[in-house]
């Protein structure tokens, strides 16, 4: 398997300490309150992340697709859903979107690999 993946986090989790640590209260603000509107509520953390995934690949934003499909596939998400959250975003954000569903595929493809594989090695979702 490609290490694309986990580059990809590990490169999210340095950038974001190191703009969560620069002091700056605005970005502290901001991270917290997009953290927290994924939080488990009336909605389950799951259908908030495909919302969040619909919103991005209607925004044409390939970081946030990628993040929010690897939210989905920790929430449990199944192929299935998956493809329906992304025909949502197709049809809300028309052919424009179709580059973006290719990478939101791709991407799809290589989590959902991965959490099969650690689950065959007795890992937990």
């Amino acid at each position: 398997m490609r290490k694309r993946a986990h580059e990809t986090r590990l490169y999210r989790t340095e950038m974001n300490d190191r703009i969560l640590n620069s002091g700056f209260k605005p970005f502290q603000r901001f991270f917290a309150l997009d953290a927290g509107a994924y939080d488990e509520g009336a909605i389950p953390v799951k259908y908030k992340e495909l919302m969040g995934l619909v919103g991005s690949m209607v925004l044409r934003c390939n970081d946030c697709i990628f993040y929010h499909i690897d939210r989905c596939v920790q929430e449990g998400a199944t192929r299935e859903e998956l493809h329906e959250a992304m025909n949502i975003a197709l049809i809300i954000g028309g052919s424009i979107v179709i580059p973006h569903l290719r990478y939101a595929y791709e991407m799809m493809d290589e989590l959902l690999a991965e959490r099969e594989q650690r689950l065959q090695q007795g890992g937990s979702e």
